[in-house]
């Protein structure tokens, strides 16, 4: 029993200072990481014309607004150049409840097939 409980102790000791060296800290201490990332320039803003014309995959921020739902997570996308439809999960909504009269910012990737061009779009946000 004696040799048991030692062992835990032991086991849980080591954890411990295994648990230190690796930087891990419990959610008493203070330390904390900042959420870094590229500092550096951005994917300039396209219209929807020029989104048109890009290869497959190519990646593109537009800047407008969404005017319709035309079907399950397909939405129709419109700037000053033209409209697109763009497919956004249901994941990245990420609780923002948007209207026809929002301006909104998103980003994603071209996907072209035989005859239609469409943004899956990665990331969405509302523009004040």
């Amino acid at each position: 029993m004696k040799k048991t409980l030692i062992v835990i102790m032991f086991t849980a000791f080591s954890f411990g200072a295994f648990a230190q060296q690796t930087g891990f800290v419990s959610s008493e201490g203070q330390q904390k990481y900042s959420q870094g990332g590229f500092a550096g320039p951005s994917p300039a803003v396209s219209s929807v014309s020029q989104a048109k014309t890009r290869w497959d995959d190519s990646w593109v921020v537009l800047e407008g607004n969404i005017i319709r739902h035309v079907g399950h997570e397909l939405y129709e996308f419109r700037d000053n150049s033209g409209t697109v439809y763009v497919e956004i999960d249901d994941k990245y909504w990420m609780g923002q409840s948007i209207s026809p009269t929002d301006k909104v910012r998103i980003e994603g990737e071209v996907d072209k097939d035989w005859n239609s061009v469409e943004i899956d779009v990665k990331n969405i946000r509302v523009m004040k």
